[in-house]
């Protein structure tokens, strides 16, 4: 049995392997994960022409069950169909236990992904997509456990406690993408942790004030501060002294290196999963490029990628590997 639904500008066709019907029709599940993953901001756009048609449905998915867990995480008011709603009313509603729950519906959707009838338009996605490619709970699980830690003091002791968090919010994306193209080997997810924790690093970096205004959450590690001078006064103040521009350049510097570590990744692939991969690393690496461009300082003005930087970003990684000449990326 197969399935059609719109994607776009042209359709995609999906086997269906979940047993009976699911609690949403099956097109309408995944045309609700094209629509979530198109009008959310990235530094690139969520699939698009260099994702194989037959792997955007699935991609979409992907996206859209990581961007719900982020929500559900993050958002100070709910707005996803199937949420639970909170029970006052009132505007305080996201407060620590309200998320948790909201976090364990989740992880309940998740399991009925595996085990039965998942009732939201998101997982009964995901479940026919974890079926097609025979994906395991554990990345799900470890996007949850990384909510369920953003819940805590949003403050982390050393860099390896960072890292750590990294191989929890974004080191299982790697291994979901990889899955999607029939990857499942150690030493290529190795690789994809590489490249992910780089970019996490980098969006850290990239949105130091807005995760302390916003979130009040401070990435940058309490060991690193204290040896180059930063408090956290200074962060909130929202102005670049020569303290942080000197502890944000040594960071921008450990996810440079984590970047060169994961290039390898790239040439290891087959054609079709090479060109999103090698676009988010430059992507990555321009945006590091972006912060030392205004002197690392990323509390008075978030950097940013304009549409013609990610233009050329994407134009040159093609032409690179259309005349074979790799991707441009950095080297080991």
């Amino acid at each position: 049995m197969s399935t059609t639904f719109d994607t776009g500008p042209s359709a995609a066709t999906v086997s269906t392997v979940a047993p009976g019907s699911p609690s949403v029709p099956l097109d309408d599940a995944y045309r609700y994960c094209a629509d979530l993953a198109r009008s959310h901001y990235e530094n690139f756009n969520v699939g698009g022409w260099i994702t194989p048609r037959d792997k955007l449905p699935h991609v979409h998915a992907i996206y859209a069950w990581c961007r719900m867990v982020d929500d559900l995480g993050d958002e100070v008011r709910p707005e996803h169909a199937g949420e639970p709603s909170a029970t006052d009313g009132g505007p305080d509603y996201a407060t620590t236990q309200h998320r948790l729950e909201r976090l364990d519906w989740w992880q309940s959707e998740l399991e009925s992904t595996y085990t039965g009838r998942p009732s939201h338009p998101i997982t009964v996605a995901i479940q026919n997509t974890v079926r097609v490619f025979d994906i395991p709970r554990e990345p799900f699980l470890r996007l949850i456990q990384a909510n369920r830690i953003d819940q805590g003091s949003g403050r982390f002791a050393t860099l390896d406690d960072v890292l750590d968090y990294c191989a929890y919010s974004a080191n299982p994306v790697g291994h979901l993408f990889l899955y999607l193209f029939g990857y499942s080997d150690s030493e290529r997810q190795r690789l994809a942790d590489c490249t992910c924790t780089a970019l996490q690093l980098t969006n850290f970096w990239q949105d130091v004030a807005r995760d302390y205004r916003d979130r009040g959450r401070i990435y940058l590690p309490t060991a690193d501060r204290d040896r180059f001078g930063v408090t956290e006064d200074s962060i909130a103040s929202e102005k670049a002294d020569n303290a942080f521009r000197a502890l944000l350049r040594y960071e921008c510097d450990v996810a440079m290196e984590l970047f060169r570590q994961g290039t390898p990744l790239v040439a290891s692939l087959d054609g079709p999963a090479r060109l999103p991969v090698a676009l988010f690393t430059r992507g990555g690496v321009a945006v590091l490029e972006a912060i030392r461009g205004q002197d690392y300082d990323v509390l008075s003005n978030r950097p940013a990628l304009s549409k013609g930087r990610k233009a050329w970003l994407l134009g040159s990684a093609w032409l690179l590997n259309r005349f074979g000449l790799g991707y441009g990326l950095p080297t080991v």
